[in-house]
């Protein structure tokens, strides 16, 4: 098998060693990627170096080859999968919380991933490497719902074009805090790179990230003080809608990353209330439109009709 070869760009300025860049641009722990420097496994403008504490500039080609993953090998596990839909060129699986979707050095087991392999018996498609097979997009481990896998190759391209168009139709549910002033709306910004927390994203001027649309609806109004709301994305830019919602100043209930700190404890809050709820798309195969709901989790309609009635 061939090695993979990631190749980053550095867009902004930036003030960052490069494996801390790495690591914040890949599913890579910092520990792996030095050891990749270490092993003249990275080339900074062509030029390979061996030195983790060199600083990235703007402008930089960065490429990092991935040795062949003999020591990386994803094993399949039988997992007890929440399948919404399945053919033979692609699979919808409701995620689970705390489930991460794909292996990452260091990870390598307990992901969605490793239950696919068992459930399909190997059969997903490969245009995303070893470590990501059948993956076309992902959800936050912390974020439940609809995820579709792909089984070939041919249906991957088809998705990713389908991606790439945003012509899937993708839908959250969520609680936010504070009412919004109107029922329904569209946010549209940039989102990049928070320019102080490399980890987070953030709304950031146009030329500094990607455009980013997002519609949203109120379902229902919790405690006066909390919003069910129906999300839709335009586009699907990492953290989207956690960005946008505490752009708003109604950042989702339960994210410890774009939220407040929860002081008043809720009965049955499983941390931030983000759901893939409908996932719909033209099949690769037939090009008809199948359209997919997953359910809400439990503990989220526990906590709804509780904020209903508390």
């Amino acid at each position: 098998m061939e090695k993979e070869i990631i190749q980053i760009s550095v867009r902004e300025e930036e003030e960052r060693r490069i494996d801390r860049f790495i690591a914040e641009h890949t599913d890579f722990s910092r520990s792996y990627v030095q050891r990749l420097i270490k092993d003249n496994q990275v080339s900074v403008n062509g030029k390979s170096i061996t030195k983790v504490k060199i600083p990235v500039s703007f402008g930089d080609e960065i490429e990092v080859i991935v040795p062949e993953p003999e020591q990386m090998q994803i094993e399949p596990e039988q997992m007890d999968l929440d399948i919404l839909y399945e053919d033979s060129d692609v699979i919808v699986v409701n995620k689970p919380k705390d489930m991460v979707v794909h292996p990452a050095a260091g990870h390598m087991k307990h992901t969605l991933v490793n239950g696919l392999l068992y459930h399909c018996k190997g059969n997903l498609s490969g245009i995303n490497g070893v470590m990501r097979p059948g993956i076309v997009h992902r959800i936050d481990k912390d974020t439940t719902g609809a995820l579709i896998v792909c089984k070939n190759d041919a249906a991957h391209q088809s998705l990713a074009e389908q991606l790439c168009k945003h012509s899937i139709t993708r839908k959250y549910h969520a609680i936010v805090h504070h009412n919004l002033q109107e029922e329904r709306g569209t946010i549209e910004t940039y989102i990049g790179r928070h320019p102080v927390d490399r980890k987070k994203m953030a709304v950031v001027p146009e030329g500094k990230g990607k455009n980013a649309i997002t519609s949203y609806e109120v379902l229902s109004h919790l405690n006066k003080k909390y919003n069910y709301i129906e999300c839709q994305l335009k586009t699907g830019r990492t953290h989207q809608i956690r960005v946008h919602m505490s752009y708003m100043k109604h950042p989702l209930l339960g994210d410890k990353v774009y939220g407040p700190a929860i002081t008043k404890p809720f009965q049955y809050l499983q941390g931030q209330t983000l759901h893939a709820k409908v996932l719909g798309f033209q099949h690769p195969a037939t090009n008809q439109y199948i359209e997919v709901e997953a359910p809400l989790p439990q503990y989220f309609v526990q906590l709804i009709e509780s904020m209903k009635t508390g």
